[in-house]
């Protein structure tokens, strides 16, 4: 079971980095396969910071997921880290990402990424888009 972990700010001048999507208690979490997973790719390729998580428009349903290396901070960006990796999620994707947890899954001979979002109304079949 995953632990859920809260949104890190840093303020400058009085100032919080967070976008207006950010709402008080915002999480995202990793489970530990996720995370262990994460931390391997991070160590095989030799760089970077973490993940980024966000959506972007896209497929049959509307919205998909979408993941990348982060190996400079973008101060807009809002800082999760749970199991000692760092997730870093953009304002505008964090309203339909608050609560999402990040798994790490092997079915048969498949494995890889699963989205627990409670924020999906619906999914297309192939499971590759959706909307909120």
């Amino acid at each position: 079971m995953a632990n859920t972990c809260t949104a890190s700010t840093t303020t400058d001048g009085g100032k919080l980095k967070m976008g207006p999507a950010a709402v008080a208690g915002a999480s995202v979490s990793l489970s530990e396969r996720a995370a262990q997973h994460i931390a391997n790719f991070l160590a095989k390729r030799g760089k970077g910071l973490g993940i980024k998580l966000g959506v972007r428009t896209s497929g049959c349903s509307g919205m998909a997921y979408k993941l990348e290396f982060v190996d400079v901070e973008d101060p807009e960006d809002i800082k999760f880290v749970q199991h000692g990796v760092a997730v870093y999620v953009d304002p505008k994707s964090l309203s339909y990402l608050n609560g999402t947890e990040l798994d790490f899954v092997r079915e048969g001979l498949n494995e890889g990424f699963k989205f627990n979002n409670p924020n999906v109304k619906s999914q297309c079949g192939c499971g590759e888009s959706f909307n909120v």
